[in-house]
Parts: C-alpha cells; sequence; structure tokens
C-alpha cells in the first residue's frame, strides 16, 4: 500500500510537466516570421501592435493601458481578421507562459 501512495503524486507530477512542456505553446498560430511591426498609442491609452508580412495584416496585439494584452489574428491570410460566425473578431488571451 505504500508504494501506490508513493506513485500517485509522482504519476500526478509527470502528467503536469507533460502539460505544462507541450510545444508550441507560445507561438502565434498565424507565421509572423519577419514581419513588420506599426505600433502606435491610442488616445485611450492603449497601445496597438499591427504584425504585416508582405504588406499584409497578419496579427494584432492590443496592450491596454489596464488589463492583459488581447491578440486579434488573420489565419486564413486574407488580410482580414478572423470573424466567427456571427460577424464578431475571436480575441485571444494569453493565459500563462514560462
Amino acid at each position: 500500500m505504500k508504494p501506490m501512495m508513493l506513485a500517485a503524486p509522482l504519476l500526478l507530477a509527470l502528467l503536469l510537466a507533460g502539460c505544462a512542456t507541450s510545444g508550441g505553446a507560445g507561438a502565434p498560430p498565424v507565421d509572423v516570421a519577419g514581419a513588420d511591426i506599426a505600433k502606435r498609442t491610442l488616445d485611450n491609452g492603449d497601445v496597438l501592435e499591427e504584425y504585416r508580412v508582405a504588406g499584409q495584416l497578419r496579427m494584432v496585439k492590443v496592450t491596454p493601458l489596464r488589463g492583459a494584452p488581447y491578440f486579434m489574428y488573420d489565419q486564413n491570410g486574407d488580410g482580414r481578421m478572423d470573424d466567427s460566425k456571427d460577424g464578431v473578431s475571436p480575441v485571444y488571451w494569453k493565459l500563462y507562459s514560462w
């Protein structure tokens, strides 16, 4: 019984370590390698960064004056931010990083 009690925490630690080290967690879902970044500050203090590859908008990062940064992507490469079925652009937050 004692070896089983020791194995359970070890197994849990291994499972969590596998989740934490899954590859590509920090990479955006679109290719922005070599992108030109245009950065500007809006009137309300938010910072807007536009990532353009070959002149085409691929990703937008918004850093609010107060709050966490969020991202909008163009995953299909048409030059416009992706829409959901309701016509609203999905917004992505980075929940954690190492």
